[in-house]
């Protein structure tokens, strides 16, 4: 059957979080005159988060942690590595992080032109993300790319996460699609691709980060704009 729904990741996908978490830890990191206090420099904190809250994030997904762990232990565990035990200090991070992130907006390139060519086809467009519920709406509509989709799902709303089926079921349900009409779009290789193959969908991997992974029934892209020779 013809591809009609085409359900994309958020983080990464569309919405250019590596770039938009690196420019807010940046402005808390000078604000708590951290390398000031304590002899650290900014680059290779972010370089030891961004390893760090990876791992948590990977161990979400896999059902290990709950996203109250991740939040309690990002912040602290990165400053534990560099000798520096001060919860408060990671907490006004963690309180900070999830609010002033929305400050930044950036892409992905040619998310906005892939999403507006996507749109004058017959497709219906959903967002189906594992972020945190409170933030992925807020995300499309602060980017200015909500009214581009049909229904906006975040794992949250059922505490099941990508690559579980569940979470692939339920927004399809929400959407109102058939599994042999959809497509998974997204830069994860475990819960995008695997998850969304497994559940009965096409998928395609956007190989953002040049992981170089590679599978039977996978096409693979490497910029958002290659998706106008496929679709």
């Amino acid at each position: 059957m013809k591809i009609q729904h085409i359900f994309f990741d958020l983080d990464n996908t569309l919405w250019d979080h590596r770039r938009n978490a690196y420019l807010t830890l940046k402005e808390i990191f000078k604000r708590e005159d951290v390398s000031h206090k304590y002899n650290l420099g900014f680059e290779e904190f972010h370089t030891e988060y961004f390893t760090i809250n990876e791992r948590l994030w990977e161990q979400i997904r896999d059902g290990e942690i709950d996203k109250e762990y991740l939040r309690r232990h990002r912040f602290h565990d990165t400053f534990l590595f560099f000798g520096i035990d001060d919860f408060d200090l990671a907490q006004t991070f963690e309180d900070n992080f999830l609010d002033e992130i929305l400050n930044y907006n950036d892409l992905v390139e040619g998310a906005f032109e892939i999403l507006e060519y996507l749109s004058e086809k017959p497709y219906h467009l959903h967002i189906l993300s594992n972020g945190f519920k409170e933030v992925t709406f807020r995300k499309c509509e602060l980017s200015g790319i909500k009214n581009y989709f049909k229904t906006i799902t975040s794992a949250d709303e059922i505490n099941i996460r990508k690559p579980k089926p569940e979470i692939y079921a339920y927004a399809l349900n929400k959407a109102g699609a058939k599994k042999e009409e959809s497509m998974m779009i997204g830069d994860d290789w475990i819960a995008d691709v695997e998850g969304g193959k497994s559940f009965g969908l096409k998928v395609i991997f956007f190989d953002v980060f040049n992981d170089n992974f590679e599978a039977d029934e996978v096409t693979v892209i490497k910029k958002l704009i290659e998706l106008k020779n496929i679709l």
